[in-house]
């Protein structure tokens, strides 16, 4: 009988295309944006889009409460300060639009022109609970394109915008998320990424 450790390579997965998107929420006090990857149209007619998102993550529980949302689609020429504002801090410490007088949808919601080629309004209609996320399966009441921009790609971004590591002299790990690198003989199995709160599975060895 196959073992099932080794009937399922994990890094298959990493081979699945994904697009990057900041999601825009609102709580009734503050704007938020946090980074997502799996957004998907799912039907046609009517337009149905699904979104998911880490219950960890502060706009999942606005989202929960105001079911109502704006995915801006991230574009080729974002730069790593986009991610590091939207990726690599919590909405429930920091206002990542302190400052500011962003744009808004008839939703009230924030858009983001620069770095971003299009944005689409939701309205959440069904919810389905997938343990670590949740799904949100939506309406579209707004949409419109700012550029003719490639979307950015998961897979654009690690090679082209995330930083690359500096190799050092002792053994380390490097997160293939967030580029944060552990420096250690042996990388502990329970280790969560302080940056980007992904776990062990998301390293590995630097060489």
């Amino acid at each position: 009988m196959t073992d099932e450790k080794e009937k399922i390579n994990l890094s298959a997965l990493f081979k699945i295309g994904y697009g990057l998107y900041v999601l825009t929420t609102n709580d009734g006090r503050k704007d938020n944006g946090c980074i997502v990857n799996s957004v998907m149209q799912v039907t046609s007619n009517p337009v149905r889009v699904a979104v998911c998102v880490n219950k960890q993550n502060y706009s999942c529980g606005t989202i929960l409460e105001t079911l109502k949302m704006n995915v801006n689609c991230l574009s080729v020429d974002a730069t790593f300060d986009v991610f590091k504002r939207f990726g690599f801090q919590s909405g429930r410490t920091v206002d990542k639009f302190f400052g500011e007088t962003p744009k808004r949808s008839e939703n009230g919601l924030v858009v983001m022109p620069e770095f971003c080629n299009a944005f689409i309004s939701l309205a959440a209609e069904q919810i389905i609970d997938l343990g670590t996320h949740d799904m949100f399966v939506c309406s579209v009441e707004e949409a419109a394109v700012f550029s003719d921009l490639d979307t950015l790609t998961y897979t654009e971004y690690q090679k082209n915008v995330k930083p690359k590591p500096v190799a050092p002299k002792k053994k380390s790990y490097v997160c293939k998320v967030c580029g944060y690198v552990f420096e250690g003989e042996e990388l502990p199995p329970d280790f969560i990424c302080p940056i980007c709160k992904h776990d062990a599975s998301a390293f590995e060895l630097m060489k």
